[in-house]
């Protein structure tokens, strides 16, 4: 710690579940590298992650805020980053927990075989609370070749996980963008890499992340509602020409098949913005099938082609 200020800020935007907390917080107090702050961003209706926190303020550098009115998904994130000291932010959801003592380490490490680079994300393990069942994600050669083709490339698969998952350099000085929930993370990476252009991957399971039901992407999943505004939000934030990329034009492809949207008027009821004509153009080949037909991948992947090479015939 030089001057009083640490070289990691250890940002929880925390919201009541003390299980889940206390299991983060001891996988924190094991870590073998120390040069940390913490800090809790706390939306709780009610005392219960304050009373914690005064327990181990003794135990660990602890910082806790306790927000006046519950910011939500992402803003309170963000407090964490605005509050946080350190040279790197390292957020972590109150469900998610480091894998071992030596994961914040390996992460140092990291910045010191690569001091250029602002942005590191890690392997890591899926565990699924309710069914117990566990997956280790990875990136193999090809994920991170197409990475550095295009950050575009994470609307074909968010290699890079959740934001605990991440280390990124504060300097960076970007937030999440509050507009948005379910593709909030992927939204973030994007404009950092674009902006940095220079990113890392440590191939070390260096996280467990937690699934259950509380969680955004639980409950939004296949909601049009939810889906069809912050997509179109999306689109209309990065602008059409991400649509020349074949895997974008996938995403919104696979998007309105999977949530049966067959006509613009449909995404009008849910999105006060303009409906683009190569998203009518998508919408016109698909309700001229039948779902059934739809639903067969190898025959929409090829439909999904050539209506994406129309497309490229069509000004933006």
């Amino acid at each position: 710690m030089i001057n009083g200020q640490p070289l990691i800020s250890i940002c929880i935007p925390a919201y009541k579940r003390i299980d889940y907390l206390q299991r983060l917080i001891s996988s924190i107090e094991t870590q073998t590298f120390r040069d940390f702050e913490v800090v809790i961003t706390d939306d709780s209706p009610d005392s219960s992650v304050g009373d914690f926190c005064r327990n181990i303020s003794s135990v660990l550098n602890l910082r806790y805020f306790k927000n006046e009115k519950a910011l939500g998904t992402p803003e309170n994130w963000n407090e964490g980053i605005r509050q946080a000291r350190g040279k790197w932010i390292k957020i972590m959801h109150d469900d998610d927990w480091f894998t071992d003592e030596n994961s914040l380490e390996t992460f140092y490490q990291a910045t010191l075989n690569d001091p250029d680079c602002p942005f590191f994300f890690s392997a890591f393990r899926n565990v699924d609370e309710e069914s117990g069942r566990r997956e280790v994600v990875q990136c193999n050669a090809l994920d991170l070749a197409m990475l550095r083709l295009s950050p575009l490339h994470l609307f074909k698969k968010v290699y890079v996980g959740n934001p605990s998952c991440t280390l990124i350099r504060r300097d960076i000085g970007l937030l999440y963008n509050s507009r948005f929930k379910y593709v909030v993370d992927f939204e973030y990476y994007i404009r950092c890499i674009q902006k940095e252009g220079k990113w890392k991957y440590i191939d070390n399971v260096l996280l467990q992340i937690g699934f259950n039901a509380e969680q955004v992407t639980k409950y939004t999943f296949l909601v049009k509602e939810v889906q069809i505004p912050e997509n179109h939000l999306l689109l209309q934030t990065m602008g059409a020409s991400i649509l020349r990329n074949y895997f974008v034009f996938d995403y919104y492809w696979r998007l309105y098949r999977n949530l049966g949207i067959r006509k613009p008027a449909e995404i009008s009821a849910l999105y006060e913005g303009p409906v683009h004509h190569i998203v009518k153009t998508m919408l016109e080949v698909q309700s001229s099938l039948s779902t059934s037909v739809l639903k067969k991948g190898l025959v929409s992947k090829l439909l999904m082609t050539a209506t994406y090479i129309r497309s490229l015939l069509i000004k933006l």
